[in-house]
């Protein structure tokens, strides 16, 4: 055996699966389970000189190592973890792997501690050296119950685990600053690292990336003896790719030896700011492209669920009272504007606090549209004359009430609601600005979500500017009972598009109490006999206990295409799809966006383009973002998107995509196929 190695096996690994190059077992750092049930274990490969397998990333070649333990007993979850890679050069290919000894380290969590976790799997992995060889092997090892001590393997496992970032590796490694340089043929990443104790020894910097965009070696410059590091990585595009890199997210893993860390950031341009005048100018289109798509907004089918709000704000001004049509215009402009400024200032927040941000992600939260799914159907009974008056200390009834009434306040909280409600939509120019503004930082969120909202409140401004043509709306009379009734019905169909997204996210039977609670909201109402402020109690306990719903009833789901020509979302698949000639169509969509709904309609699913979809040599795939997803959120960040419809074709005459227009047209579909499918 021309194997060499200081463990041997014990109950605490599984036997040798041997190939020709390499052998493979299971380790673990546990000899039994613990009271938690959560066990580190690692998949240990050993591999003949000169050959290697891959990371996560793998380069220009190769694929990474997968296990797959679907076939286990007793197993709840597990976690699959990557030790710091190492860089090799063969024929000008970069590829980032492993040699002689790795150990990938995973962690387990049984389903019932108390009992015992039979761990079967299958480990697939590549081994190449001239040539490469996939191969899949049969693990397997059992973990009984029992009070958790360490194994004889627990030195092996704990090394490899101080070699993963994020879990020892990055000790006294930091990327202190990163940002391009140059353009095109000559463009070029900067990175600065810095090393604490003994400094840097061989650092390198492995860069992850959108399609179309590679990452070559970089050149190393130390500095201060060894403790900081200047890196230049070239960057290189896709001959015919017209993708841009500025905006979109890159992932940096900074190596050196067995230590490692990684850093998430946004790709950009150094901040020059002895030029201000530049960066303004270059601004000022940004804040004109958030304008016109704020006020596109207005267009959008989105906005049709709040037309009862708009328009019975509308058609009750006294048609001569031009003082108070200016104020009341205005106030619901202000409103719009107010909506655009808490959005800003919850996106601004969240990134402060590392999460990642879209528009529209309120619709993944079922809090949210719970609480919006009752206020519209306060609304809708209000629209119906269920409760016409204010009722002391009801903050609910107050709110909607106010909203009935010609009062600044009403029309206030109609432009909120409008804006709340319109956000599920991703109209022309928006998804840009919100894009530019979302990968930037606080003032510019601030100033793009302000010319949004103004974009939006446009139609208000010019009826607040010129009082006179609130002349031209129709006079009030005994057909507005009929209307509000109508309206009413429309705005209860927007109550039954909310409770069909949060079906989705929380399940039949919570979906089910909630639209129960709602319905009996909705009959205390009704109940006139009753007075205003006890239906008022019963509303808000009604209102209370739809909202700890989920708490207790939900149940998780896993989203999957709805038709049989759609395949799941995988981005890894995309450039191996491509290489082989095929063209890949990617649709990034949701229950809660209702453009997406629209270009499905109008466009996805006419004849013509379903012909090509369900074409041989056409993978469809669809990222369904309904649910919070960070696989999706970090996809579309890669496009320095934040907001869906989000659709791009990729194909082997352009392997970095076209990304399409927010609102389809079958014209634009043909028009990206038949580019794409270019040899």
């Amino acid at each position: 055996m021309f194997f060499s190695s200081s463990y041997t096996a014990h109950g605490a690994s599984s036997p040798w699966s041997e190939e020709e190059f390499s052998r493979i077992r299971l380790v673990t750092g546990q000899e039994t389970l613990g009271e938690a049930g959560k066990v580190m274990l690692g998949l240990q490969f050993e591999l003949k000189e000169g050959w290697k397998t891959y990371w996560r990333s793998p380069g220009d070649a190769g694929f990474p190592v997968s296990l797959d333990l679907t076939g286990s007993d007793n197993l709840e979850s597990w976690q699959f973890y990557w030790p710091v890679p190492h860089r090799f050069t063969l024929f000008g290919l970069q590829t980032f792997g492993y040699s002689k000894e790795v150990v990938f380290p995973f962690e387990i969590q049984a389903k019932d501690p108390q009992k015992d976790v039979t761990l079967r799997g299958t480990a697939s992995y590549l081994l190449c050296k001239e040539i490469c060889i996939p191969f899949d092997a049969e693990v397997t090892i059992r973990l009984p119950a029992g009070e958790a001590f360490p194994s004889l393997e627990a030195g092996i496992v704990d090394t490899y685990v101080r070699q993963v970032p994020g879990l020892g590796a990055e000790t006294e490694l930091d990327v202190t600053d990163s940002f391009l340089e140059g353009s095109g043929e000559d463009m070029v990443l900067k990175v600065y690292g810095s090393a604490m104790g003994h400094g840097f020894q061989k650092p390198d910097v492995i860069v992850e990336g959108p399609p179309g965009f590679s990452f070559s070696a970089p050149e190393v410059v130390l500095h201060e003896n060894g403790s900081k590091a200047e890196f230049t990585i070239p960057v290189s595009t896709h001959k015919e790719t017209k993708g841009v890199l500025e905006g979109k997210q890159i992932t940096l893993s900074l190596v050196d030896g067995t230590k490692g860390a990684e850093f998430k950031t946004v790709s950009r341009y150094k901040d020059t700011s002895g030029d201000k005048s530049s960066g303004l100018f270059a601004f000022v289109p940004i804040l004109g492209l958030a304008l016109l798509g704020g006020f596109i907004l207005n267009l959008m089918p989105c906005v049709l669920p709040v037309l009862s709000l708009k328009l019975m704000s509308v058609i009750k001004h006294e048609q001569g009272n031009h003082h108070g049509v200016r104020k009341s215009f205005l106030a619901t402009s202000f409103g719009i504007l107010t909506s655009f400024w808490i959005l800003a200032a919850a996106a601004s927040l969240l990134k402060v606090a590392g999460f990642s941000v879209g528009w529209g992600i309120q619709f993944q939260q079922p809090l949210f549209l719970i609480a919006m799914s009752g206020i519209v159907s306060l609304f809708a009974a209000n629209l119906f004359g269920w409760f016409e008056f204010l009722a002391p200390g009801g903050i609910v009834n107050r709110a909607v009430t106010a909203s009935e009434k010609q009062g600044i306040s009403g029309d206030f909280l109609k432009g909120m609601f409008a804006t709340l409600l319109a956000t599920p939509c991703s109209a022309p120019f928006l998804g840009t600005a919100v894009g530019f503004a979302l990968s930037r930082g606080t003032w510019e969120i601030f100033a793009i979500f302000t010319f949004l909202g103004i974009g939006m409140s446009l139609p208000y401004l010019v009826v607040a500017a010129k009082p006179k043509l609130a002349s031209f709306l129709p006079k009030p009379g005994t057909w507005m009972i009929w209307l509000k009734s109508v309206l009413g019905l429309l705005l209860l169909g927007t109550v039954v598009w909310l409770l069909s997204v949060l079906l989705v996210q929380i399940g039949w039977l919570a979906t089910a109490l909630v639209a129960v609670l709602l319905i009996l909201g909705m009959i205390a109402l009704a109940v006139k006999s009753l007075a205003i402020g006890k239906r008022a109690i019963v509303v808000s306990f009604l209102a209370i206990l739809s909202l700890a719903v989920p708490y207790k009833f939900s149940v998780s789901s896993e989203k999957v295409p709805a038709t049989d020509y759609w395949t799941p979302f995988d981005q890894a698949e995309i450039v191996a799809e491509v290489t082989q000639g095929k063209v890949v169509f990617v649709d990034v969509t949701a229950d809660w966006c209702i453009t997406c709904q629209v270009n499905k309609k109008l466009v996805l699913e006419q004849d013509e383009i379903l012909t090509l979809l369900q074409g041989d040599n056409v993978i469809p795939m669809q990222a369904d973002w309904t649910l919070p997803s960070d696989t999706i959120t970090a996809y579309l960040e890669s496009y320095n998107r934040y907001g869906i419809p989000f659709n791009i074709i990729y194909g082997p005459g352009a392997p970095e995509g076209i990304v399409l227009s927010e609102l389809l047209t079958i014209d634009e579909v043909l028009s990206a196929f038949g580019q794409a499918s270019k040899q």
